[in-house]
């Protein structure tokens, strides 16, 4: 079963490094990792996307929670929450017919050409993980040159937070 978890970490240097390693520790492959600052000063989320049972997604809950420098984990079920993840895609555009069809392409997926000259156009696009996917297989053909993603971002939907800022006793 494939799982999101959002852990809040004190903004510090070797944070990262020591939450990596503890899934490669536990032999768990990273799906998807993102990082970044939030509204509170000196607090970074990170947004840990990995494939496990309940079981072992219960043991890494624990361990992460061990680390001094974990403020909050939680796992953000799909069901109760928004999710998202952007991309860049940077394809060939050959010819003018080439370019009609990529422009028709990027309106449908609300997408944006955000950098174009004579042989490329990149193309940023948000959305789930399938949306991302279709629009990359619908690019396929005319020649992908790069493709950057982000990884999964979530939030709770509704008033529920991940950033209660005080450490987890579960």
């Amino acid at each position: 079963m494939r799982h999101t978890i959002a852990v809040l970490v004190k903004d510090h240097p070797g944070v990262l490094a020591r939450v990596a390693g503890l899934f490669t520790r536990r032999g768990f492959n990273i799906e998807s990792l993102a990082v970044g600052h939030t509204e509170e000063n000196n607090i970074s989320r990170m947004t840990i996307v990995v494939e496990g049972d309940e079981r072992a997604l219960e043991q890494i809950t624990k361990q992460l929670n061990k680390l001094i420098d974990v403020i909050r984990v939680r796992d953000i079920f799909p069901s109760n929450s928004v999710e998202r993840e952007l991309a860049l895609i940077k394809v060939n555009t050959n010819s003018l017919a080439n370019r009609s069809e990529i422009i028709q392409m990027v309106d449908i997926f609300r997408a944006k050409i955000i950098d174009v000259n004579s042989q490329m156009m990149t193309i940023e696009t948000t959305g789930t993980e399938d949306k991302v996917n279709a629009l990359i297989e619908l690019l396929k053909p005319f020649g992908l040159k790069e493709v950057v993603r982000t990884g999964k971002i979530a939030l709770f939907r509704g008033s529920k937070s991940v950033s209660t800022f005080k450490k987890q006793e579960e």
